[in-house]
């Protein structure tokens, strides 16, 4: 179902005149329908419901706590980059078992907070990762749950660069 629609020369959301919003809040604004965010959530969880699944919204792609909120609502996980993408998954109530950590540099720091928050696990990129994520885990006395990210280095043959 979508919720934004035209009356006239006028756009809505949610029966909501957005130029009224505007005036409101200023712009730029954003606007978000929760109506169509739930539809969408349920649609896909639909998709899944047979299955053995885990959805994790990915949280780089907006981290509006309003959101994260929904998400964890319909007990969706997170797929975090940072330690600040964790603090804001936590901050909307995601349950940090449900909590996947991915991306590149890593600090040793985020390592510790994601340990001690008892995330799902952590998508490790490199070895020199994979050692760093050891050596905290040990420091705090946790096994740390770890998926590993491969590159098999194979060539697609796409176009050259040069």
């Amino acid at each position: 179902m979508h919720n934004f629609k035209r009356v006239g020369e006028e756009l809505f959301c949610e029966n909501v005149a957005l130029t009224s919003l505007a005036r409101q809040f200023g712009t730029p604004l954003y606007v978000y329908s929760k109506a169509s965010i739930l539809n969408n959530v349920e649609l896909f969880l639909g998709a899944f419901e047979s299955t053995d699944t885990q959805i994790c919204y990915s949280v780089k792609s907006n981290w509006n706590l309003a959101i994260l909120r929904i998400m964890a609502g319909k007990g969706i996980g997170a797929d975090i980059v940072s330690g600040g993408e964790l603090f804001r998954a936590l901050k909307a109530g995601i349950n940090p078992q449900k909590i996947v950590y991915s991306g590149v540099g890593k600090t040793e720091e985020e390592l510790r907070f994601a340990l001690k928050s008892g995330i799902s696990m952590f998508n490790v990129e490199s070895e020199p990762e994979l050692v760093a994520l050891s050596r905290v885990a040990e420091s705090v006395g946790i096994i740390a749950p770890v998926a590993l990210r491969v590159n098999p280095d194979i060539d697609a043959k796409t176009h050259d660069l040069f």
